[in-house]
């Protein structure tokens, strides 16, 4: 698939992937790398109705546990053929904000959705295509609720208790471990400029592409 280089951030609610992708990205282009930012669930036109779907559907019967997991899945189907791959056979990097680790986290440990379901799930919806590395962003889920509660902007997902969130972490943890070559935790809990100096430095050790 082309010598392209796939980086997914994962983490708690409000752990700040979304400023660290923008720096990231502005960090490879910067060192004259090209890449592509995205984001799941979204990156396509039909996944971004899916999104506002599994994130703001408040109608009077809510999203089955089930059907959300089916969703993510078909948002990830579309994406991957549609914008990651072509990306990568183009030699880019691709940065995605969220991708299969979340619904191993979300759907399965928080949700408990059968395990063995998802993983086959994300293999059918990936083509078997894995990140080349993950970067995790960790959160206490109190420090966590703290960021929401000062946002004011919940989603959906968000709007879970700290129970639910406690359980995605611990879920994030859990992968971090069982694959520690492919996924790095971060704590983002400190300064702007120190995560992303250690995001930098994690980036640099697991590529050739961006000079030592």
């Amino acid at each position: 698939m082309g010598n392209g280089y796939f980086i997914t951030f994962e983490g708690s609610e409000c752990a700040g992937k979304s400023t660290h992708i923008k720096l990231l990205s502005k960090y490879l282009l910067e060192n004259k790398i090209n890449c592509v930012v995205t984001r799941e669930p979204g990156g396509t036109e039909i996944g971004e109705e899916i999104r506002n779907i599994v994130k703001h559907h408040a109608g009077k019967n809510p999203v089955a546990d089930e059907t959300e997991l089916l969703l993510f899945a078909a948002s990830r189907a579309q994406h991957m053929r549609e914008v990651i791959i072509p990306a990568l056979q183009n030699g880019s990097y691709v940065i995605c904000d969220r991708f299969a680790d979340s619904t191993v986290a979300y759907q399965g440990y928080a949700r408990g959705l059968s395990l063995d379901f998802i993983r086959t799930l994300n293999r059918f919806a990936t083509i078997g295509r894995s990140p080349d590395l993950t970067i995790i962003l960790d959160l206490t889920p109190e420090e966590s609720l703290a960021r929401r509660i000062e946002r004011n902007e919940n989603d959906r997902i968000e709007a879970e208790g700290i129970s639910f969130h406690s359980k995605v972490r611990d879920a994030f943890l859990k992968i971090a471990s069982e694959e520690p070559r492919r996924v790095k935790m971060i704590s983002s809990a400190g300064s702007i400029g120190s995560v992303h100096s250690e995001i930098v430095k994690t980036v640099k050790n697991a590529t050739a592409a961006i000079p030592k």
